[in-house]
Parts: C-alpha cells; structure tokens; sequence
C-alpha cells in the first residue's frame, strides 16, 4: 500500500515533526496532525516519536539509536515496564505515556469485578438449579484502594453513590478525592485490614512488585475480595492461590495475572472463588479514541513549547 505523503500540504510552517512506529496507523496520523504536526519518516529528522506498540521494544531500542533528533517519545500504555527493564527511560529526551487517559473503561471495569464477586454472579451465571440465596452489598462497606493515579480517582467517583468508606495506600500519602484516607505503603497491612474489597490500581515497579503478598491477603481476610486492575505481578499467585483455596481470602476478581496470559489448566481457573477476565478492562476498541486523545493534546502542547500529559518520572519508573 503506498504511504501518504509525509508533509500534507494543509500543515503550516514550523509544525512539529512527528514519526510514527513501530508501523504507521490512521488513527495516529489523524491525531498528530489534529495537533497541529505534521508526519514524517523517521529518516527526515523527526523531533518526536509517537509509538503505537506495546511491545516491540526491541525495535525501539534500534529507532531511538538511529534518530538522534528525537526529544520526545509517546507511548501507548500506562504501565512502561517493559521500557523501563530494557533501559531506556531516561532523561536524555521527555518520556510520556497514556498514564489517566484509560481511566474510566479500567474503573469501570473494576467496579464490576467487584459487584460480580460480592454477588457471587460467577457462581449464578454457570448455575442449573435454583441454589441458595447469597450476596454481599457493596453500600456502606469499608474498602481498600492501592494506588493513587486516575484509574483510584476515577474509581472513588464510581463508587460514591455506594457510600464507601476508602482508604487509598499511595507512595506519597497526599489526601485523594473521595478517599476517607489516605496512607503510605508503610501503612499497607493495616489499610487492608477487614476490608470487604481491595482493589489493585498502581503502576508495577520494584516496589510495587508482588506487594500483594500472603500477608496482605491474610489481613483481607475471608470475607474480602481481591480485585486486581493493574498488573499480574503485583499479586503473589502461588500465595493467592494457597489464600483462596484454605479460605483465607474470601475472593480474588483478576484483569490481570502472573502469568500472562493464564495458561490452559492452571488452577486458578479451576478455584471457584476466583473471577477472571483476560486483561479486557481497556480494549483496543476502548482505548483507540483515547489514546488519539492523548497524541493530539501532547503534539500540540509540545509544538506550544509547553509541559506535556502523562510524563514518565525516569526515577520513579512511571
């Protein structure tokens, strides 16, 4: 398929010189030049890099080698921790990801993974006879949220109607909007304490890395759900397993494993009390609009000279 010209002819002077990668996509050229730039090829000395791929590290590794004039690269997803283990979030060029632009689809996601534990729907749905009554209300409970990004603020909002009381876990313990309050990772084991649900919605990274571990779901308790919205290796999966099958946990709702994707006949599958979704809280579908979103806003803060949305912390590694 022969590729559009590089510089249309509608892009004024001095626009923004934008690459596109790993592979050119419509939805992308459409953004950057909603945003005022104009696309080019990454041998025309472009100042920017929209990357549309997840993956693909490797080959990013070999472009960012090879453009020399690149001062800012986008990424499509929140989580960078495939570009932050291969080295190359750094502070040689501004970094930005799609961190709050997927928000609301994962929130909402959230929310009903935890409506479909407490009202055992899981159990209903595959059910052929009548059965007992049973369910658990989310109004008035106490909750846990881990993390303090857009995915726990957009969460509160949802969950105000039901008139929680949550408790945020954050590594820089500022008070959340709709939050009772909000502590530090010190503070974690007892912010979980007897919680009805707690939900995981923080970036990974060493230090968030399995921080869900046999003693955090212990202090869950029985009649606590898990919900995790994030990343699979937050989670101890050998310690999740062993909590849900001698009933320590009360249930575990996943968009996200370890590993990923959940092999054919591994035992979570096969434990009742568990709920798992293949990481659909954000769809391509979902997520497209967003994330064109995302690039038309930051091309034209950054053909404005002015800060960019969703800037990756080189020291934090997200």
């Amino acid at each position: 398929m022969t590729a559009p010209p590089t510089t249309p002819q509608t892009t004024p002077p001095g626009a923004p010189r934008i690459a596109l990668g790993p592979s050119e996509t419509a939805f992308a050229r459409s953004a950057v030049q909603a945003g005022g730039g104009q696309v080019v090829s990454l041998d025309a000395e472009p100042e920017a890099l929209v990357w549309t791929s997840p993956r693909h590290v490797e080959d990013l590794v070999g472009v960012l080698a090879a453009t020399p004039t690149l001062r800012w690269v986008q990424l499509p997803f929140a989580g960078v921790e495939r570009h932050v283990a291969a080295g190359l979030i750094d502070s040689s060029r501004v970094w930005t990801c799609a961190k709050g632009s997927y928000a609301k689809p994962v929130a909402e996601h959230a929310l009903a993974l935890a409506l479909a534990g407490l009202r055992r729907l899981h159990e209903r749905i595959v059910a052929t006879s009548w059965g007992k009554e049973a369910g658990t209300t989310l109004y008035g409970a106490d909750v846990a949220i881990l993390g303090g990004g857009g995915i726990t603020v957009e969460l509160l909002r949802l969950l105000e109607p039901f008139d929680v009381h949550a408790t945020v876990v954050r590594r820089n313990p500022e008070p959340v909007a709709g939050a009772e309050l909000t502590v530090g990772p010190e503070s974690k084991i007892e912010a979980v304490r007897s919680k009805l649900v707690v939900f995981v919605a923080l970036a990974l990274t060493e230090e968030t890395r399995g921080i869900v571990d046999a003693a955090t779901m212990d202090a869950i308790g029985p009649k606590g759900w898990l919900v995790n919205v994030a990343r699979g290796a937050h989670v101890d999966t050998a310690a999740l397993l062993d909590a849900l099958r001698s009933g320590t946990l009360g249930g575990a709702a996943l968009d996200v494993t370890d590993p990923e994707p959940l092999p054919d006949g591994h035992p979570l599958w096969s434990t009742p009390n568990c709920i798992i979704t293949p990481h659909s809280a954000d769809t391509w579908e979902m997520i497209m609009p967003l994330l064109a979103e995302r690039i038309r806003t930051n091309v034209e803060l950054f053909g404005a000279g002015l800060p960019l949305v969703g800037v990756v912390d080189p020291d934090s590694g997200y």
